[in-house]
């Protein structure tokens, strides 16, 4: 039996990642040269096309993985897992990677294309005690700041709710203090 037969059995004949019906192919994991149905899937166009071309991805379209991640198949898993990597700025992937398990083996295959490695230039925002700031986390004031371009003084223990992150510094957040969007220095903050 072929290996898009056998892959056909075991899909369905549906796309592995987002279910679809048309434009279906055997997709092998990198950096396996050979097929094999431990390391393929069947994907459609789409699903493909956007895996080996990041520029092209539609971070909507990956919603399906909601579902794909949990397959018992390990091709899947890892192309799932690859994909959420890929997508974790977003927001809503790196949820769905905190509850994705898999075995020790499959994971380090996973990592074998280099996805969800930390970006070498990626700015990492810390709070006073060094506890790694999101965006959307909250945080508390340590020091009383005043505030500039007010008579405003943002009081210690003031709660700093879904923070923004500076893209250009890391010792710099944005938050709203009272009405007001104000600049904070992350050395004055601790995450709640």
């Amino acid at each position: 039996m072929s290996l898009e037969r056998e892959l056909g059995k075991r899909a369905d004949s549906k796309c592995e990642l987002c279910g679809s019906v048309e434009h279906l192919q055997v997709h092998t994991l990198a950096p396996i040269k050979d097929e094999s149905l431990e390391k393929s899937l069947l994907a459609c166009k789409v699903c493909v096309s956007q895996i080996e071309d990041p520029e092209i991805t539609d971070a909507n379209h990956w919603r399906c993985l909601n579902d794909s991640m949990w397959s018992e198949h390990q091709a899947v898993q890892v192309a799932a897992w690859r994909q959420l990597s890929r997508l974790r700025k977003e927001g809503w992937p790196k949820d769905l990677l905190d509850m994705m398990y898999m075995e020790d083996d499959v994971l380090e295959f996973a990592k074998s294309t280099g996805e969800g490695e930390a970006d070498p230039d990626q700015l990492i925002h810390r709070d006073v005690n060094g506890v790694i700031l999101q965006v959307g986390d909250s945080v508390v004031l340590i020091k009383d700041l005043k505030i500039k371009g007010s008579s405003q003084v943002a009081k210690q223990g003031t709660a700093v709710r879904n923070i923004r992150l500076d893209h250009e510094n890391e010792t710099f957040i944005e938050g709203k203090v009272g009405p007001t969007l104000t600049v904070i220095i992350t050395e004055y903050v601790k995450k709640l």
